[in-house]
Formats: structure tokens, C-alpha cells, sequence
């Protein structure tokens, strides 16, 4: 049993939270039993088998509280996880958590996102299913709670992939991971810098670049743009699309403000284009 926070172990764990620390171990933090219990469920289908490797899994039996710890403790270590027991105020010192539930466990990062090479392979040639495919593309987002909440909504409506233009908010972020509620195990993600070589193959194959574009859209209702195989563009926060994409769309669209506000928060529209988008290509199946 680890006893002290000085433990070489939990000083490596504990740089997780920077992204350098992340990319240098190739691993990334996961706490909260409702998050292991996802990646353990993602873990048993033919998606999740080869991508979801389970490093690490720190825990204390003093904080468990119920049958629930111990059960994931269990599957976690068959899933080839090294069990790694520690005192309480030693797992609290590694927990973002006010108060630990017994478990912290650290995942394989890289296996997680996705390659050019397997990227090309999900979107081409297009199948014809009774729902087309759609693409998220977020442009140079930097908060980690909007990054999640679509990364959860986007699970929500089976987006084939999200494309993250870089420099973003780093996907393996704890605030990123705790606002997935899981979906990171399970939505196809891909990063990169370089906009036309992400895009490109999106065209060939067959989809659509929309851009969500207050001032050149057409209201979401009153547009077809949405129908068929998409790939959508939510902008920064801040600054909203980068100059360098608009000669790559192929039309936009937009969400009424009747108010007084002067925009969206970029969560909240993606969330309202992504179930537009499932409406629209339910009803024109």
C-alpha cells in the first residue's frame, strides 16, 4: 500500500493535470464512479475493446461506500489494470473530487484518438444508412466544459467523429473528461492543425462543410443545409470562425437572438444544430 503523498506513483499521477505531463506519459486521469462505469461498459463493445486500455486503477477501501467501488475495482483489473491500493488522504491528494469515491484510474491517451489514417477510413466511402453521417468540426475551442458538453451531446445523436482544429482545449483535460460524463470513451475524436488537410477528405467523401454563422447563416429552421452527411463548424468563443475556413464551407446557418443577447454560448447552439440536424434527417428518411 502507497502511504505517502511523496510516492514517485502519485507525483506522476498528479502531473496529469497538465497537458505536457499527459502527452509525456500518454495517459490521462479518470475519477468519479458514473465515468469508470462508462469507459467499463464502452470497454465490452467491439468499438471500445482495442482503444480503451485501462493503466491504472488507485483505490482505497476505507472510502468506499457501497458495492459499486469494488465492483468496477474488479472489472478494471481483468481489463488489465494494475490495482494499486493507498491510503485515504494519499488518494485524496490525487482526487479533484471534494470528497474521493475509492477509485482513481488512468487510461492510455493516444489509443483514444484517432489516426489520419483511421479518420479517412470511417468517413469514406459513405455509407448509406437511414441517417447520414455527421461530422463536428470545433474551431480553437478553449473551454473545457463547453469542449465536453458537446462531446456528450454529439454521443447523444451518434456523430460519426469530431475534429478539434488546433490549438484547442485539450480533450484529456479533467474538467474536459468530468464534463463527457463518459462519452469520451465512446465518440470518435481527431486532432489537428492543418484545416484544409481535415476538410479536404470531408469533401471528397461525399459531405458538406455548414458553418454555424450568426451573420451570414440562414435561420436553422428555414434551411435545408442541415440535411444529409454534414460536417458542422462551431467557432471559438471568443472570436466565432477563423477568416482561413470560409472559402472551405459550403453554406451556413444560424439560430435566432429575439432578445437582447448579443450570442450563444457555443455549447448551447451546438447542442440545438446537433438535435436539428437528427430531426431533419429523421423526418427525411
Amino acid at each position: 500500500m502507497i502511504t505517502s503523498t511523496k510516492n514517485s506513483r502519485i507525483i506522476d499521477v498528479r502531473k496529469l493535470s497538465q497537458r505536457k505531463h499527459r502527452i509525456r506519459q500518454n495517459r490521462f486521469m479518470v475519477e468519479g464512479l458514473q465515468l469508470l462505469g462508462m469507459a467499463v461498459q464502452a470497454m465490452s463493445m467491439p468499438a471500445g475493446r482495442d482503444k480503451i486500455i485501462p493503466r491504472e486503477i488507485f483505490y482505497s477501501e476505507a472510502l468506499f461506500t457501497g458495492q459499486t467501488a469494488p465492483r468496477l475495482l474488479t472489472e478494471l483489473s481483468q481489463a488489465g489494470a494494475e490495482a494499486v491500493p493507498v491510503e485515504a488522504r494519499v488518494l485524496n491528494t490525487i482526487s479533484d473530487r471534494d470528497t474521493s469515491q475509492g477509485l482513481v484510474a488512468t487510461f492510455a491517451l493516444q489509443e483514444l484518438e484517432l489516426s489520419p489514417t483511421r479518420f479517412q477510413k470511417i468517413i469514406s466511402p459513405i455509407p448509406t444508412p437511414l441517417t447520414p453521417q455527421f461530422i463536428l468540426i470545433l474551431d480553437k475551442l478553449q473551454d473545457p466544459g463547453n469542449l465536453g458538453t458537446l462531446i456528450r451531446t454529439a454521443d447523444s445523436v451518434a456523430v460519426t467523429a469530431i475534429v478539434l482544429l488546433e490549438p484547442c482545449v485539450d480533450p484529456f483535460d479533467p474538467k474536459t473528461v468530468r464534463s463527457t460524463m463518459g462519452s469520451i470513451f465512446t465518440v470518435p475524436l481527431i486532432r489537428t492543425a492543418h484545416i484544409e488537410s481535415a476538410l479536404k477528405p470531408l469533401s471528397q467523401a461525399g459531405f458538406r462543410i455548414i458553418g454555424a454563422d450568426a451573420n451570414q447563416g440562414t435561420t436553422v429552421w428555414h434551411s435545408h443545409e442541415l440535411l444529409g452527411p454534414i460536417a458542422l463548424l462551431l467557432g471559438n468563443e471568443a472570436r466565432g470562425l477563423s477568416p482561413e475556413l470560409h472559402s472551405l464551407v459550403d453554406g451556413y446557418v444560424s439560430l435566432p437572438l429575439l432578445g437582447q443577447a448579443e450570442s450563444l454560448n457555443v455549447a448551447v447552439a451546438g447542442g440545438v444544430l446537433l438535435y436539428e440536424w437528427l430531426r431533419v434527417n429523421e423526418q427525411n428518411r
